[in-house]
């Protein structure tokens, strides 16, 4: 008798938390990385700075229309990291995220060039094989004004050459 009351004890539990599990609600944390792009290479160099203090935003917008559904935002710690909670599902939406405002002036310049990403889209959804509720973005950087003096180095180590205005 006692063995029969632990397993239907035991299969309540496991089915209520099954149930549980299929209502819950659906929490994620977008976290990346700003940086201060000193060559205004628009990728990351061993002389890129991280950016503390810098805004980002993150917005999921509607497939069809393309109006915004979500968007929320916060600012980057020490180490030019961020995490942004977004609560539900987006998997009808696109969500990227955007830079929304530079901490330093000399370093608060986003590219203009049509061909380059300036945001990083991330997948808001469960139904994407990813187990983790962390979605990580990828790294989105200011550009310096001015090229600093180490670049024309650095750019040598990468195997590419610097332009006239960087030497």
């Amino acid at each position: 008798m006692a063995k029969s009351s632990t397993i239907i004890l035991a299969s309540a539990l496991c089915f209520l938390s099954l149930l549980g599990f299929a209502y819950c609600e659906s929490r994620f944390f977008v976290e990346g990385k700003v940086y201060c792009d000193t060559c205004r290479t628009q990728f990351v160099t061993r002389v890129s700075l991280p950016m503390k203090g810098a805004t980002v935003k993150i917005e999921c917008r509607d497939r069809e229309g393309g109006s915004v559904t979500y968007s929320s935002q916060a600012e980057t710690n020490e180490s030019g990291a961020y995490s942004i909670p977004v609560d539900g599902e987006h998997e009808e939406e696109i969500c990227e995220v955007v830079l929304a405002k530079s901490s330093d002036p000399e370093c608060s310049e986003v590219s203009k060039d049509p061909f380059l990403k300036k945001s990083a889209r991330v997948s808001l959804t469960k139904n994407n094989g990813i187990a983790s509720p962390v979605r990580l973005a990828n790294p989105l950087g200011f550009m310096k004004k001015k090229p600093i003096s180490e670049c024309s180095k650095v750019l040598r180590e990468l195997g590419m050459s610097a332009t006239e205005e960087e030497q």
